[in-house]
């Protein structure tokens, strides 16, 4: 039983967001019945679209890459008890910073010099972004959550104008851009592979994120901040410094995902570019329990449901926004089962101490009486 404790716990919170997923499908089950669908061969049809072929695996894959990024703009701040939810915003900033970028210095630097530029602008201004939420929570009290939420809606403003104003291609009539960055600067795709590097860029941020957090002095610091801030206020942890380093590396990843998405697949900053990535980040980043490696697995399975949006619109005659539908009682089955998941852990926990043998120790045994050696009298 003590070998087994140890398992316990992770296997119990698994089993109940298994649970809250399967609550999840029962409900969208129920919605495409009452739309006239057949549930049983639209999940088919979702899983065909999103694993059934090599294209299908590789379109998916395409879209897990910007998620991964976004999630990591949810879950780093999650580790020090912060709830940012403004990935939206963070994006859009880093995708316009990229797409200005190679306004500024188009003909003034090299693809192989302008491309890492854009791409290291758009993580700068979505971490500052970001820190700014941090900075906010921690010098004036506001809450990150209400903070982000708004800075998202500032962003969007800003990122409307420019792209629709100072920054906008004459040419662009039908659909307001920015001026296109160049064929030579665009981010090739992985050998062999019909999907860019993003993708590995998604990867090599969650593994670092993991690491950081978990197996460093800094992630241990933060995590302290996390569970007990008057614990790290006492051991005097810099926690004004730790939350904006992590917040600003929380939006370095969702500045990142948007100037991945201008130069792999835009071309440009477009309208496009609002499409929900960084609002899908924050689920998927609550779904894999703000834990950096689950995060490859989940946003993966999450760019699948995406992909299969557009299967289901043409086999079923449903609109392709139904997979969002889903994806919403997702997010509020799993948002439900987080009281499920401690209250289970706790069962868990009472279940295996009451299990476990304490060994009594041995009674004493009896008393040996010594005697001091007599000395004879002459």
């Amino acid at each position: 039983m003590k070998t087994l404790a140890p398992l316990l716990i992770p296997l119990t919170t698994i089993g109940v967001e298994l649970i809250a997923v399967f609550a999840a499908l029962v409900l969208f089950a129920i919605f495409l019945a009452v739309v006239g669908a057949a549930p049983f061969a639209v999940f088919a049809d979702m899983v065909q679209g999103a694993f059934g072929s090599m294209f299908s695996v590789q379109n998916s894959l395409s879209r897990a890459a910007p998620l991964m990024l976004t999630a990591l703009c949810t879950a780093l701040p999650a580790r020090m008890g912060l709830v940012v939810i403004g990935n939206e915003g963070a994006l859009l900033l880093g995708g316009l910073a990229a797409a200005a970028t190679a306004m500024v210095f188009h003909g003034a630097l090299g693809a192989g010099v302008l491309l890492p530029v854009m791409l290291i602008a758009g993580a700068i201004i979505g971490g500052a972004w970001i820190a700014l939420a941090g900075w906010l929570r921690q010098a004036r009290g506001v809450n990150e959550t209400i903070s982000s939420l708004l800075l998202f809606y500032i962003g969007l403003g800003l990122f409307l104008y420019l792209v629709e104003g100072p920054l906008r291609d004459p040419s662009s009539l039908n659909k307001p851009s920015t001026y296109p960055i160049g064929d030579a600067n665009m981010l090739g795709n992985l050998p062999g592979m019909d999907v860019h590097y993003g993708l590995l860029f998604g990867v090599v941020a969650c593994i670092a994120a993991y690491v950081l957090m978990e197996h460093t002095t800094f992630g241990f610091a933060a995590r302290v901040v996390g569970g007990n801030v008057r614990a790290a206020q006492v051991a005097g942890l810099p926690i004004t410094r730790l939350m904006l380093v992590v917040c600003g590396l929380a939006g370095a990843a969702a500045g990142l995902a948007g100037a991945v998405e201008v130069v792999a697949v835009e071309g440009s900053a477009n309208a496009t570019l609002y499409a929900g990535l960084g609002f899908a980040g924050v689920l998927v980043a609550f779904v894999a329990r703000q834990h950096a490696l689950a995060i490859l697995v989940v946003a993966v399975v999450m760019g699948g449901i995406e992909a299969s949006g557009g299967v289901i619109q043409r086999r079923h005659d449903l609109p392709d926004a139904a997979v969002d539908v889903f994806k919403g009682f997702l997010f509020l089955m799993i948002l439900a089962s987080e009281t499920y998941v401690a209250r289970a852990q706790v069962a868990v926990q009472r279940w295996v101490a009451a299990r476990v043998v304490v060994p009594e120790p041995p009674p004493p045994g009896p008393a040996v009486a010594v005697s001091a050696p007599s000395s004879s009298s002459a």
